[in-house]
């Protein structure tokens, strides 16, 4: 029974005591801080204020921040900082909370032990972005690795330093919570050291060997010709380590001026393997190789031959530089014979002819691969005045005029007719606008940079190459190849006439009214076809197309009189009678 009234007692003191230190829910638990300021016993007003007077105190004051030896000072006016109070003061509410004599307890261990609360800021992100910028910009700088410099013609080593960067990201949270923390120590800033890579220990033996390549001459050899490089020269061209580099080289402009200067003495380009037309077909001109100087090879021998304390010559090196084409290669292609050829005849102005002459040599030694689509423009490129086309006669929408590059399409229709006759598969073909009498009927074939070209397809299974001779007055396109010895049937089909002649009235004040005149006979619309067939040797039909031509007509030009009609003489008109004068009866 005792020990019962005894539990009972205690309990109830513990009761007691609860009650007694369990407060005014409305009031701050005594102990409870708020960034280091007392609030307990306060009421939420009170407590905002006591806080706000405190702030109102610091918000101008601007704290200290470090880093890296650079200090900063930063009010939380600058950036607009403002504590939440709503948000701790909250917080501070609910320590010590409960019900009944546990919140006493709460309370009673809180006046021996105390709780902090934190201020929670709230700024303006782009306000503090910006300010943590202006402090990298400050703050950071890399690392500078060791390096071997010279100094009065010596080698020596330059120690690293090592770098540092702010921490942005960690800063940010740091310097917030300063400014509403009333802090008034300095605050230093998270910065992340950026270590040297290259110490000066392992610059230490390339310094020795630096000194030991600018210690003496270096004799440079290539086949019998000798030079000598003294050590000044020899400075200039050794590229010493530096930027996070360990090893010496020869390098550098210098260098490359050098072996630049090298390289033109020893150096001659291949010649590839061309063809060359014969009596019987085609014979290839051998490839000739070339000789080249390998920069490589030849810097590494420079430096070994300065690195080594005896024997200190550099034989610098030479090698053979084969041609892209060699006569193996040529060899392989198959171009053994003609595969065809086609000539047309040619007049004109100078300027025509030396457009004839000058596209027929863009066009001259096309090597055309199996199963290549050739194309004309492609090969020639636009007819500019700056490859040198002049003006001459061209076709201009159906007209004759005069046009920057007239007389190329004497070539296009001299190369689509050797292709016409090799039976290859012609591709793109545009006839001219107007009917040429002097070229196969229904067998022209007019080019215009970019949009009309003339194209053909390559499928003899091997290389076709293309060759032009041209004089003041003819032009021939062959083709060589292998000779696969198609045979080619076309039959053309009458030029007919497709329209009646437009008429162009032209007047004329010198032809009297009422008369007209023929200027210019004009030619009506016309239309023909040009049908071919292509055989192999074995008789059996490989092709057959049929290409449709029509030209433009060109109108009678009719001069039509405009000249007004003399009046006509009145017979037997009265004359005047001069003063004095008798008439006859």
């Amino acid at each position: 029974m005792r020990g019962l009234l005894a539990a009972a007692v205690l309990a109830a003191a513990v009761l007691a005591v609860g009650f007694a230190f369990a407060g005014s829910t409305g009031r701050i638990a005594a102990g409870v801080t708020i960034a280091g300021v007392d609030v307990g016993g306060m009421s939420p007003a009170q407590a905002r204020a006591a806080l706000q007077r405190r702030f109102a105190t610091v918000e101008p004051q601007p704290v200290t921040f470090t880093a890296a030896g650079h200090a900063f000072e930063i009010s939380p006016a600058e950036l607009g900082v403002q504590p939440d109070w709503n948000a701790a003061i909250a917080q501070a509410e609910r320590a010590g909370r409960g019900s009944g004599p546990l919140r006493g307890f709460e309370r009673l261990r809180l006046r021996f032990f105390g709780s902090d609360v934190k201020l929670q800021p709230r700024v303006f992100q782009a306000a503090l972005l910006y300010e943590l910028g202006r402090l990298a910009r400050a703050v950071d700088v890399s690392h500078s690795d060791a390096s071997v410099r010279l100094r009065g013609g010596r080698p020596v080593v330059v120690p690293g330093r090592a770098g540092a960067e702010l921490d942005t990201r960690a800063a940010g949270p740091v310097i917030l919570a300063a400014l509403v923390g009333f802090q008034q120590a300095p605050v230093a800033l998270p910065v992340r050291i950026d270590p040297v890579r290259v110490t000066a220990a392992q610059l230490a033996p390339v310094a020795a060997q630096a000194r030991t390549a600018l210690s003496a001459p270096v004799t440079v050899t290539i086949g019998l010709a000798r030079w000598r490089l003294t050590p000044a020269q020899l400075a200039r061209l050794l590229d010493l380590p530096h930027g996070g580099r360990t090893a010496l080289r020869i390098a550098g402009p210098a260098a490359d001026s050098y072996f630049g200067a090298m390289s033109r003495m020893v150096e001659h380009a291949p010649v590839d393997a061309t063809f060359e037309a014969t009596g019987s077909g085609v014979r290839v001109v051998p490839s000739k190789p070339g000789t080249a100087l390998d920069v490589v090879a030849s810097a590494k021998a420079l430096l070994a031959a300065a690195l080594s304390p005896v024997n200190r010559v550099a034989r610098l090196v030479v090698v053979d530089q084969q041609a892209r084409r060699t006569t193996a290669d040529a060899k392989a292609m198959g171009i053994t014979g003609v595969v065809s050829s086609y000539e047309t005849y040619f007049g004109g102005v100078p300027n025509r002819i030396h457009n004839v002459q000058l596209v027929a040599h863009l066009v001259d030694e096309q090597l055309i691969r199996p199963g290549e689509n050739w194309s004309f423009n492609g090969a020639t490129g636009e007819r500019s005045a700056a490859k040198g086309f002049l003006e001459a006669p061209v076709i201009i929408n159906g007209e004759l005029e005069t046009g920057l590059g007239g007389g190329v399409c004497q070539v296009s229709t001299t190369v689509f007719n050797a292709a016409f006759e090799a039976g290859l598969p012609i591709t793109a073909r545009t006839n001219h606008a107007l009917y040429i009498s002097h070229y196969p009927l229904g067998r022209d074939a007019t080019v215009n940079y970019p949009n009309v070209d003339l194209r053909f397809t390559n499928d003899t299974g091997h290389w076709l190459y293309l060759r032009t001779s041209v004089t003041d007055s003819s032009l021939q396109v062959t083709l060589y190849g292998t000779p696969d010895h198609r045979r080619v049937e076309s039959t053309a089909a009458p030029l007919v006439n497709t329209g009646p002649i437009p008429v162009q009235k032209v007047k004329d004040p010198a032809l009297p009214k009422g008369k007209t005149e023929v200027q210019t006979q004009g030619v009506p619309p016309q239309a023909t076809s040009v049908e071919r067939k292509v055989y192999a040797p074995n008789g059996k039909l490989l092709d057959d197309d049929v290409w449709h031509s029509s030209y433009r007509a060109v109108p009678t030009v009719l001069l039509v009189g405009t000249k007004p009609k003399p009046k006509p003489k009145i017979a037997g008109a009265h004359r005047p009678i001069a003063p004095g004068a008798t008439t006859q009866p």
